[in-house]
């Protein structure tokens, strides 16, 4: 295909979403053992923390959309894995017009599902705002209690902390409709095909190159989430990374403002909140093993630990100085979303927005 004939199809459409659920199913880890008293108390107190969390996120954030509280779906690994594929078809034009090559789609789906198998046994819930027929909280209660073993914390605590974060979420997406559109827009620009000439490509890549080399003595050997973001950028359009920026923001924004709220309501509902937070800040900056490391790089899973502690700073910082209904101004309009540069320098963003 010439570099001027724009294939119609995006990467939705080019992965077998199915095989990616049942190969994800299939590699999945174990969960820790439980016996089945555990396991339904697990699932009931984390039903009834997701209702109970609600409230008191509204009232902290201001956010309050009102109406029903929306039941969270508790799910185990397998079970967020084809939740996950289903969501990413959606969430990437995959039940759009068009079939995947059979081979090329079947080869996509099954690298899809090797690495929701990988996510699924460290992500414990999200909420997903491209669930059909609606946005939808999920909880894997397997990671859950393993997370609450591994930090030897109160299981009853725990579940209500980690509802306070993911509850946030919910209420943030509820409250403010156009953020799934924006994240979706963003996403669009991201999986569409583009007709680079690979020349120019290869350019982007090899100036990529250089300017790592004259950073070489400040960067680690090995790859980090920063160096795999950069190569990304480096091999996208300019479109494509704009729209990266946009998502990184906002993915940053969504996170710290949840770890925010997490911290200002725990005192009140959580009554261990401080060492379950002192104690999952070292879980998440402890050392793994190489290939994990990698993993994780390539994954953005890394990436995604920076967004919480710089997302948490802007968004402490900005509500320190100016109250939460005044930061609320960031839920107004894509245009008062902070800017890449502002989230590292808040008081930037208070100057242009307020």
């Amino acid at each position: 295909m010439s570099p001027a004939a724009k294939s119609s199809f995006s990467v939705g459409r080019a992965v077998d979403w199915n095989l990616a659920a049942t190969v994800g199913g299939k590699l999945a880890r174990p969960e820790p053992p439980a016996t089945d008293y555990t396991r339904n108390q697990a699932i009931d107190q984390l039903t009834e923390a997701a209702r109970a969390a609600e409230i008191p996120v509204r009232e902290v954030t201001g956010l309050s959309e009102g109406g029903e509280i929306p039941e969270a779906r508790i799910l185990n690994r397998p079970d967020w894995i084809r939740a996950a594929a289903q969501s990413m078809r959606a969430m990437t034009g995959g039940d759009g017009e068009g079939r995947p090559g059979v081979i090329s789609g079947r080869i996509a789906g099954a690298q899809t599902g090797a690495v929701l198998a990988f996510v699924s046994s460290g992500i414990l819930g999200q909420y997903d705002p491209f669930a059909v027929g609606g946005g939808e909280l999920l909880l894997v209660y397997p990671n859950v209690i393993a997370v609450e073993r591994q930090l030897h914390v109160a299981p009853a605590d725990f579940r209500m902390w980690v509802c306070l974060h993911e509850v946030t979420h919910r209420v943030q997406f509820r409250a403010n409709p156009w953020l799934a559109g924006h994240m979706s827009g963003a996403l669009a620009v991201l999986t569409e095909d583009v007709a680079d000439d690979v020349t120019h490509v290869a350019g982007r890549l090899a100036e990529y190159v250089r300017d790592r080399r004259k950073h070489a003595d400040d960067e680690a050997s090995e790859p980090n989430s920063t160096g795999v973001l950069g190569l990304l950028r480096a091999v996208q359009s300019e479109p494509q990374r704009e729209a990266l920026d946009r998502l990184l923001v906002l993915g940053t924004l969504l996170e710290g403002h949840a770890d925010h709220v997490m911290d200002a309501v725990g005192p009140a509902v959580v009554p261990s909140v401080a060492t379950i937070r002192h104690r999952f800040d070292q879980r998440r900056q402890r050392k793994q093993p190489p290939l994990q490391r990698l993993l994780r790089a390539l994954l953005g899973i890394d990436a995604k630990m920076a967004q919480y502690t710089r997302g948490k700073a802007f968004v402490d910082d900005v509500v320190t100085k100016v109250g939460m209904a005044r930061f609320n101004a960031i839920w107004t309009s894509p245009e008062t979303l902070p800017l890449p540069h502002e989230i590292d320098e808040p008081q930037r963003w208070i100057d242009r927005v307020l």
